[in-house]
């Protein structure tokens, strides 16, 4: 699976760097040198003001199943786990499971428990996500004149993502598909536990149990749907200011609408779940989609690369630098998930 992911991640590399090839880097260079650096700085300020807000909407979570731990220790384990998202090709999925042993682990609270406050995070942030992506799809169809192939795999992506969400949303609540699922069950108790078990399969369905009571409890408690919800828009319209802030920066005139839909439909074909965060992907499509839309492929090229130097890179670098934070024990069950 190591060798798998490194191959993904040369794979998505050497995308960007045909693209970039193929535009011309002293074109892309020249274009950097006009960006204006406060503009710039702004938009680093945005990233760490969704950090902020990533970090208190999973505090709600955390919250609401009386896990008592502080924001900033909260902080740290959400970068890791960005980080493995970012660096493993499993659907921006991968680093769920390591926030939840993180927390489980220095909370000293069950894994279930702590798991199901990384998933009801991950399904907060979905929602405000598909009502977007549903309305860009419609918009793009009606205002866009996309490849028929673009468009089935925008509409592909909503459904997978679609399924995924009502799955875990499922499985949070009905006991029977919980026992269907004990199996996956398994391999995150064999995972993320050194024990020997005696009987795996009683633990696994005790486990979705705790799992289910957890999510149970945190549906109930209205303050995560009233204050984790509208914290969820607000995070994806940062997001989408972010970006048309870096477009300023070079200049670009280009209206808020066409940078929320492109960035909408990137983030979307990145999440399929073949190239580690989306790494070639997501800038290969944004590069295409501002050229289509009448933006200088040069600006286009060196204006998606300084925005995902800011959303990807440093997201990683960051996370990664915090690994040490936790101790090896972790860094092995990373090493283990790639």
């Amino acid at each position: 699976m190591k060798h798998k992911a490194l191959i993904l991640l040369f794979i998505g590399i050497g995308i960007l760097i045909g693209m970039i090839l193929f535009i011309g880097p002293g074109n892309i260079e020249n274009a950097i040198k006009l960006a204006n650096p406060l503009y710039l700085a702004l938009a680093v300020l945005i990233q760490f003001v969704i950090y902020g807000l990533w970090t208190e909407r999973w505090a709600i979570t955390v919250k609401s199943v009386d896990i008592s731990i502080k924001k900033r220790h909260l902080f740290p384990m959400l970068m890791v786990g960005l980080a493995v998202n970012n660096l493993t090709p499993s659907a921006r999925g991968g680093g769920e499971p390591i926030r939840g042993y993180i927390l489980s682990k220095y909370s000293r609270t069950s894994f279930e428990k702590s798991f199901a406050t990384v998933i009801a995070d991950r399904g907060l942030d979905t929602f405000p996500f598909m009502v977007l992506a549903i309305i860009t799809i419609i918009s793009a169809v009606l205002y866009f004149n996309l490849p028929n192939l673009i468009i089935y795999i925008l509409i592909f992506a909503v459904i997978f993502l679609l399924i995924i969400f009502f799955i875990a949303i499922y499985m949070s609540f009905n006991l029977e598909f919980g026992r269907k699922v004990s199996l996956w069950i398994v391999k995150i108790i064999k995972r993320f536990s050194k024990k020997e078990h005696a009987s795996l399969e009683k633990k696994a369905i005790d486990a979705i149990h705790g799992f289910q009571k957890s999510m149970r409890t945190m549906v109930n408690d209205k303050k995560v749907l009233m204050y984790g919800l509208p914290l969820s828009f607000l995070i994806w319209i940062l997001e989408i200011l972010r970006v048309y802030v870096v477009f300023s920066a070079f200049g670009v005139d280009v209206s808020l609408i066409v940078i929320a839909e492109i960035f909408i439909i990137s983030t979307m074909i990145g999440m399929i779940p073949l190239i580690p965060g989306g790494l070639g992907s997501i800038d290969g499509v944004m590069i295409i989609l501002f050229s289509a839309a009448g933006i200088p492929p040069s600006i286009s090229a060196a204006a998606t690369i300084v925005e995902r130097l800011i959303s990807f890179w440093m997201t990683s670098i960051i996370g990664t630098a915090l690994l040490p934070y936790f101790g090896t024990s972790v860094m092995d069950k990373i090493t283990k998930k790639m």
